[in-house]
């Protein structure tokens, strides 16, 4: 069942962090980081619980939240920039 939580919640990570860089803003953005804080919790869980091979389960677990942090990051400085350029 965690592995089905675990799944879910990456993909929503990956579909908010790919909305915050096409669209950002301060709620998505934020729910951005909840969600890769979500992930990151439920994929360490899963490799404590389970005890698969851990370094090809973090590589990959830590490739795509390194993405998706990428992503979210970026748009939050465009965010910042954009504020910016309003005043």
């Amino acid at each position: 069942m965690i592995i089905l939580t675990h799944i879910v919640i990456a993909l929503a990570s990956l579909v908010c962090a790919s909305y915050a860089f096409f669209r950002p803003s301060k709620k998505v953005i934020r729910a951005s980081y909840a969600l890769i804080s979500a992930t990151f919790a439920s994929g360490t869980y899963l490799i404590v619980s389970t005890r698969t091979h851990l370094l090809e389960s973090c590589v990959m677990g830590l490739a795509f939240i390194g993405s998706t942090l990428v992503a979210t990051v970026v748009a939050e400085r465009k965010l910042a920039y954009e504020k910016s350029r309003v005043k």
